[in-house]
C-alpha cells in the first residue's frame, strides 16, 4: 500500500498550548490555541490532510493535584481517567480555534475530536521500572507513606520535591485508527492521541482494562502516522529543529539526513529524554519502519518544514540518494 503524500501526522509540541514552564489559567491556554492554529491552518488551506496530536502533561498534572486537594471530599479519579478527560479539554480547543482560523479563510471542513486508546503490553518490562513523573510535587514523609502502603514508586525530581512515577510503555496499536479513518474519509480534520492516548491492555476474557501508565506522546504519534500510511510525520517544537552539542559553542542544528546517518547520529549524541530525546526516538521510529519522512521543526515553520525549507527532515536512504542525483 503507497502512503498518502498529502496525509500528515502533526505532533504540536509544548508550546501550542503553554508558552513556558509555569502552568497557565486556562484563558491563556486558550489564547496560546489560537496562536497555534493561526500557523496550521496552513497546512489546511495548502490542501494537505493533517491529524493533529498534542501533549497533556500540565493538564493532567492540574486534575492529579485536584485529586490530591479534593481527597476527603469526592472520590479520586484514576489517571487514566485523567488522561480521557484532558484529550476532550484539549480537543475542544483545538477545535473551536481551528474552526475559527479555516472560517477566516474560507474554509469549510468538520473538525472532530476522538478520545483515542493505545493497546500497550503486559509485559512491557517498562512496568517492571516506572519512569515518567507525573501530579504535584508532595513532601518526602508523604512519599514514603504512599510508597509503604500503596506500593508506588516516588522520585526527588530536580530537587524541587518528590513525584510519583508510572510506567511509559511502547505504543503497540491505535484503537480507534478505523474510527480515524473513516472521519478522515469524509474530510473531517482529525485530533487524536492527545497526550499518548489512554493506555489499555487487552485482558485474557477480551475486555479493554485502563492502567497507569502514559504512552510517550511522539511515539505514538509515529505508530498512528504508521498505521495511517501517512507520508510525513509533522513533529512541531520550540527550537529550529535537532541540534548536534546542544547548549555548548559548537551548537549546530542537523538540516536534511539519511536514516542510517541519523541512527548514527543517535549513537554518538546523548539526547535528553526530557527534551529532544523522545523526538528523535519516533522520527527514528517512524521513518525506519516504512514511514516516507519524519520533520522537527518549529512551530511557526511548520509549512516551510513541510516543503523542505526547515527544520531536520529524516528521509530512507533510498530518497537522500535520489535527492543527491537530483
Amino acid at each position: 500500500m503507497s502512503l498518502s503524500e498529502k496525509l500528515l501526522v502533526v505532533a504540536l509540541g509544548g508550546n501550542a498550548i503553554l508558552r513556558s514552564k509555569e502552568l497557565s489559567r486556562y484563558e491563556e491556554q486558550f489564547d496560546n490555541v489560537r496562536l497555534t492554529c493561526q500557523q496550521i491552518v496552513q497546512l489546511i488551506a495548502e490542501g494537505y490532510q493533517p491529524i493533529f496530536t498534542h501533549g497533556n502533561g500540565p493538564q493532567v498534572g492540574n486534575l492529579l493535584i485536584q485529586n490530591e486537594a479534593a481527597a476527603s471530599l469526592v472520590p479520586t479519579v484514576p489517571l487514566d481517567v485523567c488522561g480521557a478527560e484532558t484529550q476532550g479539554q484539549i480537543g475542544y480547543m483545538i477545535q473551536q480555534a481551528l474552526r475559527s482560523e479555516m472560517s477566516a479563510l474560507g474554509i469549510s471542513r468538520p473538525v472532530a475530536t476522538v478520545i483515542t486508546q493505545v493497546l500497550v503490553d503486559a509485559d512491557d518490562p517498562a512496568f517492571a521500572i516506572p519512569t515518567k513523573p507525573i501530579g504535584p510535587f508532595l513532601a518526602r514523609e508523604v512519599a514514603e507513606r504512599r510508597m509503604r502502603e500503596r506500593g508506588e514508586t516516588w522520585a526527588l525530581i530536580d530537587g524541587r520535591g518528590w513525584r510519583k512515577l508510572v510506567p511509559s510503555p511502547q505504543p503497540m496499536r491505535i484503537l480507534e485508527v478505523d474510527a480515524i479513518r473513516t472521519l478522515l474519509g469524509a474530510g473531517a480534520v482529525v485530533i487524536a492521541c492527545g497526550g499518548g492516548g489512554v493506555p489499555v491492555l487487552r485482558r485474557t476474557d477480551g475486555r479493554l482494562q485502563g492502567v497507569e501508565a502514559v504512552v510517550d506522546k511522539d511515539l505514538a504519534a509515529a505508530r498512528l502516522a504508521l498505521e495511517l500510511r501517512a507520508a510525513t510525520l509533522l513533529m512541531l517544537t520550540d527550537v529550529p529543529g535537532v541540534a548536534i552539542d546542544y547548549g555548548k559553542p559548537t551548537q549546530r542544528f542537523v538540516g536534511r539526513m539519511a536514516l542510517t546517518e541519523f541512527e548514527a547520529l543517535l549513537v554518538r549524541e546523548p539526547f535528553s529524554a526530557g527534551s529532544m530525546g523522545p523526538k528523535v526516538r519516533a522520527a527514528y521510529r517512524f521513518v525506519h519502519d516504512g514511514g516516507g519522512r519524519a520533520t522537527i521543526c518549529a512551530l511557526e515553520d511548520a509549512l516551510a518544514g513541510i516543503r523542505g525549507e526547515a527544520g531536520t527532515i529524516i528521509v530512507p536512504d533510498d530518497k537522500m540518494q535520489l535527492t543527491l542525483s537530483a
